[in-house]
């Protein structure tokens, strides 16, 4: 394990025992050394310090550093699990946990009601909805009008919303991706069963291109 060196210990603070990482998450302990080999990339890609910023995750992203994205920004403060307004290695391995195949689908599924539950209030409300369509399609560059958003919506709402309140909440999201479930595509990066040094992409293509149709 020499990627978890003293001398890696003392430059990452934010540094776990891969062992103790491996047995809280579906990944092996040489998958963990792996995305060790990741995350100081990532963390060095801009201030060398050990810990990933807003700007250093985001260029790992969407390869640009400059341009404020909600989706980016919801990712970002999900993975920084403290609100520390960094994500340390413990947070970047238990947050990509989550897209793991082996994963469980109920966390999955609690991590895409958190994505866009945007005032975090329990429920997602249909601005909410909108707001992250409209970042996904910005950043997937497809075009839709404002009115095929609004039918994407409508249609959303009327599937999702049984009680008919304007918004959905966590037992309804859940029946709701029950009965659609490709919306959980998104959730499972297959390579992460064999981790590489190329960051997953988290530009969700598949997901607009099936609500957009």
């Amino acid at each position: 394990m020499g990627c978890f060196s003293s001398k890696a210990r003392r430059k990452f603070p934010g540094h776990e025992d891969p062992v103790l990482l491996a047995s809280q998450t579906a990944f092996s302990v040489s998958e963990v050394e792996a995305l060790f080999e990741l995350y100081k990339s990532i963390s060095a890609s801009v201030i060398d310090d050990g810990l990933i910023n807003k700007e250093e995750f985001q260029l790992a992203l969407f390869k640009n550093r400059k341009r404020e994205n909600l989706f980016a920004n919801r990712i970002f403060y999900l993975f920084d699990v403290n609100r520390k307004g960094f994500i340390d290695f413990g947070d970047f391995v238990r947050s990509l946990n989550v897209f793991h195949p082996n994963a469980p689908q109920e966390d999955k599924i609690n991590f895409t009601f958190k994505l866009y539950d945007l005032d975090g209030t329990g429920y997602i409300e249909r601005q909410e909805v909108k707001q992250m369509l409209i970042a996904l399609l910005c950043e997937s560059e497809l075009k839709l009008t404002d009115d095929s958003i609004e039918i994407i919506l409508d249609k959303t709402f009327l599937e999702a919303d049984v009680d008919q309140d304007g918004k959905i909440n966590k037992s309804e999201w859940h029946n709701f991706v029950d009965r659609n479930p490709s919306l959980m595509k998104i959730m499972t990066l297959p390579y992460l069963r064999d981790i590489t040094t190329t960051f997953p992409s988290f530009v969700f293509h598949s997901e607009v291109d099936e609500i957009a149709t």
